[in-house]
């Protein structure tokens, strides 16, 4: 089955830029991106059409296609949509099987894969410093999430203008001379995860030092929560931020990057910093981590539904059967998919979930074993019935995470928007295909008439657009 894969693989890779994606237009749909084959080849980028009338559901390799010539950097496990930009974020800047370096930041055109800028090095000074996320702060700046702290990104230059003050990694600039890919590594055991925008601060997870409350104007920490609030020795899996606004922390048992985890979850209350500690079930599983390498994590937050969803189960990484829900307002966790009941043998690879912002709906990449190059992308109601599976060409695709048309819009941090913000917003198909933009509250003119959903920055609305006569 490898040797096939690879044979199939290098044929598609080979065609690729010349399979035309003619008019289509990328933020109508859902982008997933990809670790892809390490040690064979650069990671990439596949485009879903979710309910395309002729079946023709895949777009592959779309980075290629748009780009001919040009490919990501090695194994990128993020990407957010910031103000019309995708953003991918990378640990190197090239695979070691690949032919073409890539970059450890790349900067793409949401709607059409062109690539406006890509850059191999994040620390300036050429140090070690290997990408994990981005968020946006303001239309001007990002920060980018790294193995050695946050740095911070120009969005109208593309360029890395410093670190913010107090994330850096302290074990950075050890002696080990252990490569950037070795998890056993002093890189590996100080890094930032995710990241999140709340109460005009930005909250990022810190493996050593747990929470770090950054202040965006000054660019600098100003405070640190530690998760021996939990437990002596404790450290933070993923961050996520729930509907109602307030953070949610997954726990890692220790901060060796070993993937244990503790029975708990803590809910921060981001204005206010008060916490509080919620037990797990014994015979339930809390969000699995894993900083040993790293990826954002199948912990994640419904925008329509004040719930999380995460995957969890006895041996960390390696089991991805079992996708909890939890209530936010009750506190009560449940089953919601069981794979493993379902049958097929399918399992979740890795951080592969996310929650539609519109419809509300679970996609999650599946797979069967790591030496088999089969893989299908699953979608489920909100209720947790299975809706459709999406089959994929034979590839190691080894998935990352879906990103949404509204990833982007979640995590904003804005003190400049006027008060009447929520008067207008975008107008999506009952799918949960992007409409129209800025449409106003009610002003429905050229909209053909049907079912509707109108999501503005505090608001979100069904509605029906009757024909005229």
């Amino acid at each position: 089955m490898k040797l096939k894969g690879m044979i199939i693989s290098a044929i598609l890779a080979a065609v690729a830029p010349a399979i035309a994606a003619q008019d289509t237009d990328y933020s109508r749909g859902i982008i997933w991106v990809n670790e892809d084959w390490y040690g064979h080849q650069n990671s990439t980028v596949n485009f879903l059409i979710p309910d395309d009338e002729e079946g023709n559901f895949w777009r592959y390799r779309i980075i290629q296609t748009e780009n001919p010539g040009m490919e990501l950097g090695c194994t990128n496990q993020y990407g957010a949509i910031w103000h019309d930009r995708l953003y991918l974020i990378a640990k190197q800047d090239k695979d070691p099987g690949a032919s073409v370096t890539g970059g450890r930041i790349t900067v793409a055109d949401a709607k059409t894969m062109k690539i406006l800028h890509q850059q191999s090095l994040i620390d300036p000074s050429g140090a070690q410093c290997d990408g994990r996320g981005f968020i946006g702060v303001d239309e001007h700046k990002g920060y980018i999430s790294t193995s050695n702290g946050v740095w911070i990104f120009d969005l109208d230059t593309y360029t890395v203008t410093g670190q913010v003050e107090g994330s850096a990694n302290p074990n950075a600039g050890g002696d080990d001379d252990k490569p950037n890919t070795d998890p056993t590594g002093s890189l590996y055991h100080g890094q930032s995860g995710m990241m999140v925008a709340a109460e005009g601060k930005i909250f990022v997870a810190h493996q050593q030092y747990g929470v770090l409350i950054v202040d965006p104007e000054e660019d600098r920490v100003t405070q640190v929560i530690s998760m021996d609030i939990v437990q002596e020795g404790a450290g933070i899996g993923s961050i996520v931020k729930s509907k109602d606004g307030y953070l949610w922390l997954s726990v890692a048992k220790n901060l060796q990057g070993t993937g244990a985890f503790l029975n708990h979850i803590v809910r921060l209350d981001p204005r206010t910093l008060d916490y509080e500690i919620i037990d797990i079930p014994q015979e339930m599983y809390p969000p699995s981590n894993s900083w040993y390498a790293w990826t954002p994590d199948a912990f994640v937050a419904s925008t329509v539904q004040n719930c999380l969803y995460w995957k969890g189960g006895p041996n960390r990484w390696f089991t991805g059967t079992k996708i909890y829900k939890f209530d936010c307002d009750t506190r009560e966790q449940s089953l919601f998919i069981d794979l493993e009941q379902e049958g097929a043998n399918w399992k979740l690879y890795g951080c592969a979930i996310g929650v539609h912002p519109v419809t509300d709906e679970l996609y999650m990449a599946l797979y069967h074993e790591f030496g088999t190059p089969t893989y299908i992308t699953r979608r489920y109601s909100p209720m947790g019935e299975k809706i459709r599976d999406y089959d994929m060409i034979m590839n190691y695709w080894f998935p990352s995470l879906p990103i949404f048309p509204e990833t982007g819009d979640q995590s904003v941090v804005d003190t400049s928007v006027a008060e009447d913000t929520s008067l207008t917003g975008d107008l999506y198909s009952i799918n949960g295909l992007l409409v129209k933009t800025s449409v106003r509250q009610g002003d429905w003119t050229g909209i053909t008439p049907g079912v509707y959903i109108w999501k503005s920055a505090n608001n979100t609305r069904k509605i029906l657009v009757r024909p005229t006569f």
